[in-house]
Order: C-alpha cells, then sequence, then structure tokens
C-alpha cells in the first residue's frame, strides 16, 4: 500500500502529441485500467507536446472529460502548458494544471507504477 492509501496506483505521463497514440493506447488503456478495476487509482499527466493536443482538439478533451467523469484524475504540467501558451484552455477544461516535477516525484517514491508514452 502506498502513503495515499491505495494498493495499486499507476501514474501515466502522456506526452507524445500524436492523436492516434492517444486514442489507440493511452487513453484506451487509462480509461480500461480504472473501470475494469485492474487498478484502484489511475492518474493521467498531460506533460510536454500533449499540452498543445490537449487543448486544442474537441474531440481529444470530450474522451479526456469521459474519462474524468469515470474517475481518472487527470493533471496537466503547467510549465509545459505555459510554454505552449495553453494553460488557460487546459484550466477552462477542467484539468488540475500544476507544476508536476515535486508531485510526482512523490508517487515514484511512494512506490506508484509508471508508464509513458
Amino acid at each position: 500500500m502506498n502513503q495515499d492509501g491505495f494498493d495499486k496506483s499507476l501514474c501515466i505521463i502522456w506526452s507524445s502529441p500524436d492523436p492516434e497514440v492517444a486514442d489507440n493506447l493511452v487513453f484506451m488503456y487509462a480509461h480500461n485500467a480504472l473501470k475494469k478495476l485492474w487498478w484502484d487509482r489511475v492518474r493521467l499527466i498531460i506533460w510536454g507536446p500533449s499540452a498543445r493536443l490537449a487543448a486544442e482538439d474537441e474531440r481529444i478533451r470530450a474522451r479526456l472529460s469521459e474519462m474524468m467523469a469515470d474517475g481518472v484524475e487527470v493533471w496537466a504540467c503547467r510549465a509545459c502548458a505555459d510554454n505552449y501558451g495553453v494553460t488557460p484552455m487546459l484550466e477552462t477544461a477542467g484539468f488540475n494544471v500544476l507544476y508536476v516535477g515535486g508531485p510526482f516525484t512523490e508517487m515514484l517514491q511512494s512506490g506508484w507504477t509508471q508508464l509513458t508514452f
């Protein structure tokens, strides 16, 4: 059990700007991982070039919102969002936009499993 009280916590770093990677890998696995109870907790972090795609593609935002409604936590890196000029759009979409370096390090050190795409 990690320090958050969950036995199986998964953090997915989504960095690819490719919408096919988002649709046919990242979102598919992240959503099913929680819905099918493969993991107790799933956190998807929008980090790097994926920030622009998440902000500018309405269909991608809708998929992320659907996952959030089902319990997937969606974070976005504030530094990256600022660099791409998309922070307001990500915040308006309801994503937790924050500086993720420190919290991500804490997740790794407390036993979260991590995937990067």
